[in-house]
């Protein structure tokens, strides 16, 4: 293996980095950043109680195929996103700790595109929907305020598009890279007869770093944008998402990857082929086809803002597992393939009020959400005779119907310096469930869950340029439906499982550091009863249990600074102890949260030339080590710190635009494990990263006049 480097050496230049924006004498000021994401309504993320982050169409853009949420999320401190080079089970994303121990997707932080929610109304979300290549900004909210939208505690993360104006252009974009990376866009977007449009298509695929891990994956995107009457304004996004086939690598064992991190786990009882890894053997996949469409309006009535929302779609999920005929032998097996059928729809409306009252002004929004699911959904075994990986036996039958109604207030009172926000939100998410495959006994039934989300915030407005704030809020989580489906016996749901319910506690600095330089500073707490943790996880299958309390408190950091001679500067550090305060089973006290880093951080020094013609920057990016199970025992995921470059240009010739970029990632070639599969029973927890990779991307851009 190569040698691994060693975290802290690259820990102390970033933090050299972090000091060298404050020693810089910066000439520009930074653009006040208008976010929506905390209060609903538009306002400056300096003047918001909470932790939120943005990264512009800039970052996004910077050099990147913007394939996954973790290429532009990395500087974002407190968000860790772990890209398991698995096309096949998404991203896992967490934020402060929640949402670490997701094995199917992202849950425990919500995602919206548009003002149209990408998770589903259980929680569970997948970032591979959204579409970066149309992405204008992304915003990430930390914190106690994420607990106003709804069933989730660690965050919010919504992106939004560009809309279409100007006159009409068409682009093409093509990238090509390490291990038989291609993808390749085309988009048209303008402005015709008082309709703004985009429209985007593209086919990103890989042959995959590990073994067993090729993947194809479309996309569609659509969006108009048009003035209804008066100060009203329509907004219609439509997207797709199909992969075919997609293979899972799984997890292998600390052995397999110490030997060879691009392996997958061979499989001892195979004495026809010894070489064959399981994911080979049992032809591990899956299949993803998604649709979704969504409408937007927004009409103003002087001050006042009326707002509505609805959406619906539909997934269709074939996924192909890795468990034995031996282990699907009793009769409440539901087998080793998956099969369902998803339709899902919701809508928001709220209103918002902006009144005088004393010597400030109060904003005042009152909303209702509605969503709802409905699953058609089937097991079946994984073989027919003697040949594994194929659509078997029928072993499960059933119908899920979902419905989640959240009603929900929020004001803001400003005056004099200050800022007060409080707010409430209360989730009552029914589950049912209509068993058709009796033969191993009838698992009907239903429950429901009910639970409210205080939250309230003040900051103080010291001087121009440094703002203090404090918030608090009560958080509640629901399992999703994918923690509901398996009980620990491996069959039936699992009615059993409670909401967790988390007080969360958050004191926060944003200053201004001259102009140019931007420092924000957040302390946090968050006390959970009641975490959803894993039971089991095996063969890319996991049940979930309710543990006691759990801890967590942490320190997030980011600074960003723009120095004359077009050189910038940014880094993000976070600090996270994640604890169980309460044992369970056979687990003290004391003991680390699996999936979660005690540390990681991000630095980035780039230059641009004053006409954008050419620019350049170099990445470090540390993790500290992350512990794969609840007992601690098991070889934690090391440490790691590596760096990336990039570089890119831009001409202008007539009414055409190219842009030409070059990436080098892990420039060190240092073998580190990329994620970790949380709790996994046959301790198979771990998911290599690449090693030095590269992508080399080209566009042009024609402007029609």
């Amino acid at each position: 293996m190569r040698h691994r480097l060693a975290p802290s050496p690259l820990i102390a230049g970033l933090l050299a980095t972090l000091a060298a924006p404050v020693l810089a004498q910066s000439t520009s000021s930074p653009a006040a950043v208008v976010v929506v994401s905390g209060s609903r309504t538009e306002q400056e993320s300096f003047d918001l109680p909470a932790a939120v982050s943005v990264i512009d169409t800039a970052r996004v853009h910077a050099a990147q195929p913007r394939v996954n949420l973790s290429e532009s999320l990395v500087a974002v401190p407190g968000v860790v996103v772990q890209n398991r080079q698995n096309y096949a089970q998404d991203l896992q994303v967490s934020s402060r700790g929640f949402g670490a121990r997701s094995s199917f997707g992202v849950r425990g932080v919500r995602l919206i595109a548009d003002g149209i929610p990408a998770t589903m109304p259980d929680g569970q979300g997948q970032a591979a929907t959204f579409n970066l290549d149309m992405a204008e900004r992304i915003e990430v909210l930390r914190g106690p305020f994420s607990a106003l939208y709804g069933n989730h505690s660690g965050g919010v993360i919504q992106l939004f598009t560009r809309d279409g104006a100007g006159a009409p252009r068409v682009e093409l974009s093509t990238m090509a890279g390490s291990d038989g990376m291609r993808k390749t866009d085309i988009n048209t977007q303008g402005e015709a007869n008082g309709v703004g449009y985009v429209i985007d298509a593209s086919r990103f695929e890989t042959d995959g770093y590990r073994a067993h891990s090729a993947a194809t994956r479309d996309q569609a995107y659509a969006k108009l944008t048009m003035a209804t009457g008066r100060d009203g304004k329509l907004t219609v996004v439509a997207n797709s998402l199909e992969q075919d086939d997609t293979q899972d690598p799984l997890g292998v064992a600390w052995a397999t990857f110490e030997r060879d991190p691009r392996a997958g786990e061979t499989d001892p009882t195979d004495t026809h082929s010894p070489q064959r890894t399981f994911a080979q053997r049992y032809n591990t996949r899956k299949s993803i086809d998604h649709q979704q469409i969504g409408l937007n309006w927004q009409q103003r009535f002087g001050p006042h803002r009326l707002q509505l929302t609805v959406y619906g779609g539909n997934r269709r999920v074939v996924q192909y597992q890795s468990f034995s005929r031996a282990f699907q032998q009793p009769s409440t097996h539901s087998g080793g393939v998956i099969d369902f059928d998803r339709d899902f729809r919701g809508a928001d409306i709220n209103w918002q009020d902006v009144r005088t009252l004393g010597a400030g002004t109060l904003r005042t929004t009152f909303g209702l959400e509605y969503a709802d699911s409905e699953d058609a959904r089937q097991g079946f075994e994984n073989f027919v005779g003697n040949e594994l990986g194929v659509k078997g036996r029928l072993r499960r039958d059933e119908s899920n119907r979902l419905t989640s109604t959240d009603p929900y207030v929020q004001a803001q009172w400003e005056s004099d310096g200050w800022v007060l926000t409080g707010g409430l939100r209360h989730t009552r998410l029914k589950v049912g469930v209509n068993d058709r495959f009796t033969a191993n006994g009838d698992d009907s039934g239903g429950t429901t869950y009910n639970g409210a989300a205080p939250v309230i915030g003040i900051l103080r407005k010291v001087s121009p340029s440094l703002n203090l704030y404090a918030s608090a809020a009560r958080g509640f989580e629901t399992p999703t439906l994918n923690e509901l489906f398996y009980s620990p016996a491996g069959a039936g749901f699992n009615f059993g499982l409670a909401p967790s319910r988390s007080v969360h506690l958050e004191a926060g600095a944003k200053a201004m550091l001259g102009a140019g330089t931007r420092l924000d500073v957040a302390l946090f707490q968050a006390r959970t009863q009641n975490e959803l943790v894993v039971d089991a996880s095996s063969g890319g299958r996991t049940s979930y249990r309710n543990a006691g309390k759990t801890l967590r408190q942490g320190l997030e950091l980011s600074l960003s600074s723009h120095f004359s001679g077009g050189w910038h500067a940014l880094a993000s550090a976070n600090l996270l102890r994640a604890i169980y305060d309460d044992g369970f089973g056979a687990i003290p006290r004391g003991n680390r949260l699996p999936g979660v880093p005690r540390a990681s951080l991000f630095s980035e020094l780039g230059w641009t030339a004053a006409d954008g013609a050419i620019g350049a920057a170099v990445e470090a990016q540390a993790s500290s080590k992350v512990h794969p199970d609840d007992a601690n025992t098991a070889v934690p995921a090391p440490g790691y710190g590596i760096l990336n470059a990039r570089v890119q240009a831009r001409q202008q010739l007539g009414r055409w635009q190219f842009k030409e970029y070059l990436r080098v990632n892990n420039l060190l070639d240092r073998d580190y494990v990329g994620s970790v599969i949380v709790a996994e029973s046959n301790r198979r927890f771990y998911e290599a990263a690449p090693g030095r990779t590269w992508m080399l991307g080209f566009s042009a851009q024609y402007q029609f006049r």
